[in-house]
């Protein structure tokens, strides 16, 4: 009994390293990593993307162990339309991105003569109040370097963390199907979902910090082509899912 459970958990986590080589979850996680400009926070943007498929595989789970339910067909298309839908917004994004940089730049260009202020302030020589004399002089210095300093920049790791979760929902049907029909304990289920996300995780992490390399090693030393790469990486993004959804609402008849 132990050996079959644990040879079950192993296949689970063997399953979730698989898992994340799905087309429609490597298209997302590139979409996502794309604006990354360091290998380790690609990474965490896959692990991200891992816990929130995790997340809600094991609360759906749960309610399907409990209760011995199946996942409608219709609605399990449906949730794979959701994620068409997400992947074509994902991609739209990138290339809303790079438009807007790009118009920003353009911008920056018109105005060059505005990026450095003149200022006069009054400073103070010496050692002390009395002993130092104050003067007035002018100096010139750049808003635009200043507001770089004043950003605090951080990533939204929000955002793969709900991509996770639509992924998760959709790919709950044939997962639970799987599990429903090899294990009657809720709680070696349980464990079945963990270590498949554990796997998950994993594996999408070492996937999202290799599909990041392009776009950080021309971020620091090839501008345009990290435009380029960002711009084929979006389009890209928008036909994938714009097939996903002709897939599901035609080929398999969601609607018809």
């Amino acid at each position: 009994m132990i050996t079959d459970t644990l040879a079950l958990l192993g296949l689970g986590f063997l399953l979730g390293l698989e898992h994340s080589l799905d087309a429609d979850h490597l298209v997302a996680v590139s979409s996502l990593v794309s604006q990354k400009t360091k290998v380790w926070k690609a990474a965490i943007t896959g692990m991200m993307w891992g816990l929130g498929h995790t997340a809600i595989l094991l609360l759906v789970g749960v309610v399907i162990l409990a209760l011995k339910i199946v996942i409608p067909r219709t609605i399990a298309l449906s949730l794979e339309f959701v994620v068409g839908i997400m992947i074509v917004v994902l991609g739209t994004m990138v290339l809303y991105k790079l438009f807007k940089k790009r118009h920003a730049h353009e911008h920056d260009s018109t105005y060059q003569e505005n990026e450095g202020h003149t200022h006069m302030h009054a400073h103070a020589h010496g050692h002390s109040h009395d002993s130092g004399s104050f003067h007035m002089h002018l100096h010139e210095h750049s808003h635009e370097a200043l507001s770089h300093h004043s950003k605090n920049p951080h990533d939204h790791n929000h955002q793969p963390f709900i991509v996770g979760i639509i992924h998760g929902l959709a790919g709950s049907a044939s997962l639970m199907l799987l599990i429903l029909a090899s294990i009657e304990s809720m709680w070696v289920g349980i464990a079945y979902i963990t270590v498949f996300g554990l796997g998950t995780m994993l594996s999408m992490a070492v996937l999202a910090s290799l599909l990041s390399l392009p776009f950080v090693f021309t971020s620091k030393h090839f501008g345009l082509w990290n435009k380029r790469i960002k711009f084929a990486a979006g389009l890209f993004s928008i036909i994938f899912g714009l097939f996903t959804l002709y897939r599901i609402a035609f080929l398999e008849r969601l609607f018809f």
